[in-house]
């Protein structure tokens, strides 16, 4: 528990070790889509670089440890490179002038966030927030563009991210023009199971912390909408709440609410 606790409490400012992101098949990301089979998985930044290209490109990385509820980069702010996720969850969003907000996604491990721009141009065009305690690794802009140049690996795979992420929100913008509001929930639900689904005597636990306004910003509701929604899903015996945990009881039924259209789960 100290060491966990020294870990958090230090920021790194000098050259990153190459363990800090190693390559994994793990990385995944939490957005709203149509099919998200269709997309593929994200691409992991470092994954096909050599060990001595990695190296060089953390070597010019600075870490930072984000608590929970801690702002990466804002919306409108002076943009200066990306980050790549090493540990924890960010999530990206936007904030209309109205103040509505919507979530774009979730990133883990692996994945990078910071674009669409990546070389240090413009401002951020939305925010990012950790999510849980996470550790990233800064990659200025100027020193990106130059190591882009230099490791053709590290292009394709700048240029896979963003390709990738340009599929997720124009996935994102379909399904919230297309799709009812129950019908996103729906999505949303079994995402959610495939994702962190643990098997409970009830159903299947939703393992991770997603309040009812987490949910209302993933599917573009109202976070009183939500937790009617819910309520009623219950009373219908498709889920079951306990505290802040959600519980899915009837899979079935939700694969076919995300598909019948209309706005209400009455």
């Amino acid at each position: 528990m100290l060491a966990e606790q020294k870990a958090l409490t230090s920021v790194g400012r000098g050259p990153v070790r190459e363990r800090s992101v190693s390559r994994s098949s793990t990385s995944s990301s939490l957005l709203l889509t149509e099919n998200e089979r269709q997309l593929g998985g994200p691409p992991s930044l470092l994954e096909n670089l050599t060990a001595q290209e990695r190296e060089v490109i953390l070597s010019h990385g600075r870490r930072r440890v984000l608590y929970r509820g801690q702002t990466l980069f804002n919306q409108g702010s002076r943009h200066d490179g990306i980050y790549l996720i090493e540990t924890g969850r960010i999530r990206v969003f936007y904030i209309a002038p109205s103040g509505r907000e919507i979530t774009l996604a979730y990133w883990h491990p692996g994945n990078f966030v910071g674009g669409p721009e990546v070389f240090g141009v413009g401002v951020h065009q939305w925010s990012g927030i950790a999510t849980s305690n996470s550790s990233i690794v800064h990659l200025p802009g100027k020193e990106l563009r130059v190591l882009a140049a230099e490791v053709p690996g590290l292009a394709i795979g700048l240029i896979e991210g963003l390709a990738f992420k340009g599929k997720c929100y124009s996935a994102l913008a379909q399904m919230l023009g297309t799709r009812s509001i129950t019908e996103r929930l729906a999505h949303l639900l079994l995402h959610l199971v495939d994702l962190y689904g643990v098997d409970d005597e009830d159903g299947t636990l939703i393992a991770a912390a997603f309040t009812h306004a987490d949910l209302a910003h993933m599917v573009g509701a109202t976070r009183q909408w939500v937790t009617i929604s819910l309520k009623r899903l219950q009373d219908k015996g498709i889920v079951k709440t306990r505290r802040s945990q959600i519980i899915i009881v009837r899979r079935d039924y939700l694969e076919t609410m995300k598909g019948q259209g209309g706005d209400s789960v009455a």
